[in-house]
């Protein structure tokens, strides 16, 4: 008996040094940021509650994640030449293709149906400059972090600046259209306002790329 419970004693000490050499679990930053609904967007000054500038970069850019993949945003940023319309990845109808500028091809340019504003009575989405994104800025099926090196290349973002792609999600009406599409259509989270001040936040504290894994 003495002996049994010499080998448990011995055990449970050898199971507290083990436990006292184990590493802490990895914690989640975001885990700290407050809970919004699928239509919300967090505000930048939340994220203040991740101490570490690159990591709550990268928080950023999962938050805007959430505008640039909802299909609002997405269904102009085709994996193709054919955008998609509706929240379910449907091919555009009636059938059209991107042609060469990204506006359509003669006599099915984009702007023949789609206006600078939305027709509420014939259900056709409209806004200025209605186009296509360009091949080379394709998001569906990608990444956040797929997408966040996309935006931050000039061989592939027009050769914009980090500046001026936080005046084109904060301000460019097209942009702007994914919070007013109009009819019964689903809208991004949160507001452009909003959406462009997490852009800004997130290139202000480094324009850092989540992880490949990461998801928002």
């Amino acid at each position: 008996m003495r002996n049994a419970l010499l080998v448990v004693t011995s055990g449970l000490v050898l199971l507290a040094a083990g436990a006292c050499r184990r590493q802490p679990e990895p914690v989640d930053a975001r885990g700290a940021l407050p809970q919004v609904g699928p239509g919300e967007l967090r505000s930048p000054e939340a994220f203040g509650v991740i101490a570490d500038r690159a990591d709550r970069s990268r928080a950023l850019f999962l938050e805007a994640s959430r505008v640039l993949l909802h299909p609002r945003c997405a269904n102009c940023h085709p994996d193709g030449d054919t955008p998609y319309h509706g929240t379910d990845w449907q091919p555009h109808n009636p059938p059209v293709v991107r042609g060469p500028e990204d506006r359509g091809v003669v006599g099915m340019e984009c702007t023949s149906c789609h206006q600078d504003r939305n027709l509420e009575l014939a259900r056709v989405p409209g806004a200025p400059n209605w186009h296509l994104a360009p091949r080379s800025m394709a998001w569906v099926g990608k990444s956040p972090r797929a997408i966040c090196e996309q935006l931050k290349d000039p061989k592939r973002n027009g050769g914009k600046t980090l500046a001026q792609i936080v005046e084109h999600n904060a301000h460019d009406e097209l942009v702007g259209w994914g919070w007013t599409p109009g009819a019964d259509r689903q809208p991004a989270p949160g507001n452009q306002k909003l959406f462009g001040a997490i852009v800004a936040a997130w290139a202000d504290t480094g324009a850092e790329c989540p992880s490949e894994e990461a998801r928002p």
